[in-house]
């Protein structure tokens, strides 16, 4: 039955964007696998009769198909520059406009989290809500101690969120199946790490946990603004911080406030996010509009902490490097980075690969970013995907969705925002300080702490060794174990009638 389902859904929404008549544009249809190129040619049939731009018709259809679509949605809606600035307007519906459910459910999720009389006493000034989005909606609670914003799960959210994402699954299991093309993409693995991520935003515990770390993170680094936990009003379905005033940037009256920098914001954004995955290797990985608030001060502060990436130290500096790279035009650096990485397969040529760098790179050095074509440059990384035989990584999803995201975001305030010009005060510091005498120094010090800890494991090393020379005992015999008579008449009978069968 979970087959029969995962397919039903997914004809679903093949037909709901089929209807609304938002099935991909062919300059991006020309790059996908044979399979999904005639579905969609297919599915086209279907639509035509929708009315509506093409944003407003692209909304309705992923709100209408559920949390997991509206997701996607807001990825998108990040992405003027790519998708044009009135799809992702219309997209901006997405973020936290969406239509809220009842204060009687709301209520009783705090019932069934707390218990009724402490529900009463902790919950007793609770709004309606004020926004509400695919997962949860918020409320906003008065205290005397200062304002709190409640944020409670849709109720039965996890239940159809698993299954969306298992008819996702399923898709990517089908077009990896069907498609050796595809492989070097890894479907399923992408889909896996998107899933896991999204699942985990239905614990809100999780994600009062990743608040906590990226306010202390956020202090050190002075980029943000994270409100503070309130542990006692917190639980799996419930989450309560505190209240952030400010407007969320997917109000066009939060960038209209006299006083307000637009490229300082924009370059807060790019050098936040950097300064948090670079330096800790921790970050926000929903970073869209509706997350984002300005403060009456003109600060950034972020909220919905559901979804935290992580990269280690390595992957840390295959990434400054890349950046830095490009920084300094050294494309036969980032080249070997890649390959260093294991990104590119090692029978390819680096030096083909830092050709096709620079052919990507130099046409856009130097231009102001509102003459770039991000949609061009996107196709072209993909077609040299295929070119090198490069797969996907399933580790640096959540970081390269996050990095395209903060651009666009980034963009949207200043269009003349340049990534690589906001990144190198971070990207340099840090290069100077990891390879630097400091980071030298580092490096030693943990390579002596590791063969301190070796060394110390050595005698328990040398005893299992010197166990694993002597033969082990002969096993017993096993105990004669005979099968009950009718268990030999069946056989019999079976075999019978098998040769019976045979010689007809």
């Amino acid at each position: 039955m979970g087959v029969i389902s995962d397919y039903r859904r997914l004809m679903r929404a093949g037909i709901a964007l089929a209807r609304h008549d938002v099935i991909l544009p062919g300059a991006y249809q020309s790059r996908l696998p044979l399979p999904a190129r005639i579905a969609g040619r297919t599915l086209r049939i279907f639509g035509g009769g929708a009315k509506g731009r093409p944003g407003e018709r692209l909304a309705i259809a992923l709100e209408r198909l559920g949390p997991a679509y509206i997701k996607l949605g807001q990825f998108l809606a990040t992405r003027p520059d790519v998708f044009g600035a009135e799809v992702t307007g219309d997209l901006g519906r997405l973020k936290d406009k969406l239509p809220p459910f009842s204060m009687k459910a709301a209520r009783a999720s705090l019932v069934e989290e707390f218990g009724a009389e402490d529900a009463e006493r902790l919950f007793n000034q609770l709004s309606d809500p004020i926004a509400a989005a695919s997962i949860a909606q918020v409320h906003r609670m008065s205290l005397p101690d200062g304002d709190r914003a409640v944020k409670i799960l849709r109720p039965g959210i996890e239940k159809r969120l698993s299954a969306e994402l298992s008819a996702m699954k399923r898709a990517a299991r089908t077009i990896e199946g069907i498609s050796a093309e595809s492989q070097r993409l890894k479907p399923v693995a992408f889909t896996e790490t998107i899933a896991a991520a999204m699942m985990r935003e239905t614990d809100l515990r999780l994600e009062a946990g990743g608040a906590d770390e990226m306010r202390e993170i956020s202090q050190k680094s002075g980029h943000f603004i994270v409100p503070k936990v309130d542990w006692d009003r917190t639980g799996r379905r419930v989450l309560t911080i505190d209240w952030i005033d400010g407007t969320p940037l997917t109000d066009p009256a939060a960038l209209d406030r006299p006083g307000i920098d637009r490229k300082k914001l924009a370059n807060d954004i790019t050098q936040g996010f950097l300064t948090h995955a670079i330096e800790h290797g921790v970050f926000h990985a929903d970073m869209h509009e509706g997350n984002i608030i300005i403060t009456p001060e003109n600060k950034i502060a972020l909220v919905d902490f559901g979804i935290i990436g992580r990269i280690g130290l390595v992957e840390r500096r295959f990434l400054a490097e890349i950046l830095w790279g490009f920084l300094k035009r050294d494309y036969r650096r980032i080249a070997e980075v890649h390959f260093e990485a294991g990104y590119v397969p090692a029978h390819q040529s680096v030096g083909d690969f830092a050709q096709a760098l620079r052919s990507i790179g130099e046409p856009v050095h130097g231009k102001p970013a509102e003459d770039v074509s991000m949609g061009r440059i996107l196709l072209q990384l993909f077609d040299y995907t295929h070119t090198f035989g490069m797969s996907l990584r399933p580790e640096l999803v959540l970081l390269q969705k996050t990095m395209v995201q903060v651009e666009g975001v980034a963009r949207a305030i200043d269009p003349s925002h340049n990534i690589w010009t906001a990144s190198e005060p971070v990207v340099g510091g840090w290069i100077r300080k990891s390879f630097g005498p400091e980071g030298a120094a580092k490096l030693i010090s943990g390579n002596l702490r590791e063969v301190t800890n070796r060394l110390k494991r050595l005698p328990e090393v040398m005893d299992r060794f010197e166990a694993s020379l002597e033969p082990p005992p002969p096993p017993p015999p096993p105990p004669r174990r005979f099968a009950p008579w009718w268990g030999w008449f069946g056989l019999i009978a079976i075999l019978s009638g098998l040769a019976v069968w045979a010689f007809k």
